[in-house]
Formats: structure tokens, sequence, C-alpha cells
């Protein structure tokens, strides 16, 4: 399974439908790289609600993704 339909499953699954994904291609766009400082690639972002939260690298890891997230406790 691949990282974005994994972090789709564990979000539905988690979420069930309060969440927007964008995906963004830094090749096309370097620009947002820097806004969001991103140093490595893959790199999950959740915005809302504050404070931001990044998960870097694999994504395939259910609790390190929710953990990371701040969608499950430590």
């Amino acid at each position: 399974m691949g990282a974005l339909s994994n972090l789709k499953m564990i979000c539905e699954d988690t979420l069930q439908g309060r969440y927007e994904l964008e995906v963004i291609d830094l090749l096309q766009n370097p620009t947002l790289a820097r806004g969001d400082q991103i140093l490595a690639v893959p790199t999950l972002v959740r915005r809302l609600p504050t404070p931001i939260k990044k998960v870097i690298g694999d994504l395939s890891n259910r609790e390190r993704v929710l953990i990371g997230l701040d969608l499950r406790p430590r």
C-alpha cells in the first residue's frame, strides 16, 4: 500500500470525513517547501488545529502517524 492510500485510510478511520488532504509536488512548487520548512520528503503537515504538527518520512506505521499528528495519546 502506498503512503497516500495509507494516509487516506488512517484519516478516514480516525477523522471520518473531517479532514482535507492536499498533495503538493515540491518539484513543481519548490517555494512551498520553504514556507512549511520542509527539509525531507515525504513530509506530512497538519496545520489545524494549531500547533502545526509534522510527520517526516515513512507513513506506513499507523501508530507513528497517529502520534505524530497528535490524534492518539502517547
